[in-house]
């Protein structure tokens, strides 16, 4: 009687264990490769944004001087002091026109925004998030600049930086007021409360730290800003004598964008230090966003 030759058997646990470690294989081996590709696209942003901040940082800081910030500035040289106080009445300014007009229409999107104009609202906002600050700037200058006759002016300015940032209040304010509990509203109606003592006295009080966020995250994004202003802010090297139409005010935006262009190093100097105070200004604001969240 012949012996027969056994094939070997295919499924056996041998087998199976050689195609698991070949699956694991491979996906130790995809996993290595989309770790390495992650690392190296943090490492294409990470080192020109540190390159960035060193070089402002550095130059900025070495460029400082009191004088910087008592004198004003002389063609492209002299000081910061008139860009200074343009930047501030520029973004206060948006805020005392912008947190009215956000804060509300954030408060009516969360309490009575669910119908059709609410959705109206919405789209628009999140329309005009999207529209670029430079279309902006020219609308609000054939309308306020030319059409209204204020030529460049801090008003003109103060209005197309609060059209730019009301979305985002609306749209911020309305997130956290719908982070309210519904239970509190029910309670404060049980004891009798009308829909404003409702609205302002327990909503909005609970919500706060949202709104205060909001406002913030509005002056920030203010202070940033550029191409709107060079149509309707414009640029001065004197400082604002309190006129909100037909005079126009500095920035230290503009500083940045102009005299980084000048063949002289003063001019240079001055753009760099420009750049590091809106750094710091920006910091600043977003250090105290997270503050505000984190104590929330």
């Amino acid at each position: 009687m012949s012996a027969s030759l056994k094939s070997p058997d295919l499924g056996s646990p041998l087998s199976g264990r050689s195609g698991r470690s070949r699956r694991e294989t491979r996906r130790y081996a995809t996993n290595a490769i989309g770790w390495v590709i992650c690392a190296l696209a943090f490492l294409l942003i990470a080192i020109p944004m540190l390159d960035l901040i060193l070089t402002v940082a550095v130059k900025g800081a070495s460029a400082m001087s009191i004088t910087m910030f008592t004198t004003t500035s002389n063609g492209t040289t002299g000081g910061l002091l008139n860009a200074i106080v343009g930047t501030l009445v520029l973004s206060l300014g948006s805020l005392i026109f912008a947190v009215p007009i956000g804060v509300g229409a954030g408060m009516y999107l969360s309490e009575y925004g669910q119908n059709q104009f609410g959705a109206v609202i919405r789209f628009l906002a999140d329309t005009l998030t999207g529209t670029p600050s430079i279309v902006l700037g020219y609308f609000s200058y054939i309308t306020l600049v030319i059409g209204l006759g204020w030529k460049f002016s801090a008003l003109a300015g103060a209005i197309t930086l609060a059209i730019m940032v009301v979305p985002y209040l609306a749209r911020i304010t309305e997130l956290s007021l719908r982070r309210v509990p519904t239970t509190m509203r029910e309670a404060a109606y049980a004891l009798g409360a009308k829909d404003r003592t409702v609205a302002f006295r327990i909503v909005l009080t609970a919500a706060l730290p949202g709104v205060i966020t909001s406002v913030l995250l509005s002056l920030a994004i203010s202070v940033g800003e550029t191409a709107p202003l060079i149509y309707t802010a414009g640029w001065s090297n004197y400082l604002w004598t309190g006129k909100l139409t037909h005079e126009p005010v500095g920035y230290l935006t503009y500083v940045i964008w102009t005299f980084i262009n000048e063949p002289n190093e003063k001019s240079h100097a001055l753009a760099f230090a420009a750049a590091l105070l809106v750094m710091l200004v920006v910091l600043a604001i977003n250090i105290s966003v997270r503050l505000i969240l984190r104590k929330r």
